[in-house]
């Protein structure tokens, strides 16, 4: 049960990681107005757009997807670790 638990909440964990990732990148080779930039938009700007408040960016540079995968692992390791406490 643990084990199934953990390998769910590493796969959620690590597959919104990838679509923030891809979406900087996507957003740097074509551009913000392509169709597959527009979908994950609608994926990652929930969590963006909160953290683009908090940390403005750095001259023209956003660092706001690097905040959000530090968060994301930060929390990520912390629910890992509290899942294996409780259920040993």
């Amino acid at each position: 049960m643990k084990g199934v638990l953990v390998y769910i909440i590493n796969l959620l964990f690590s597959l919104y990681s990838l679509v923030v990732v891809a979406r900087v990148f996507l957003e740097m080779l074509v551009g913000p107005f392509h169709p597959s930039v527009q979908i994950l938009r609608r994926f990652t700007e929930p969590i963006l757009a909160p953290t683009r408040r908090l940390v403005p960016p750095i001259g023209i540079v956003d660092i706001s997807p690097a905040v959000v995968l530090l968060l994301l692992y930060i929390v990520r390791v912390l629910l890992v670790s509290v899942i294996s406490s409780v259920l040993h």
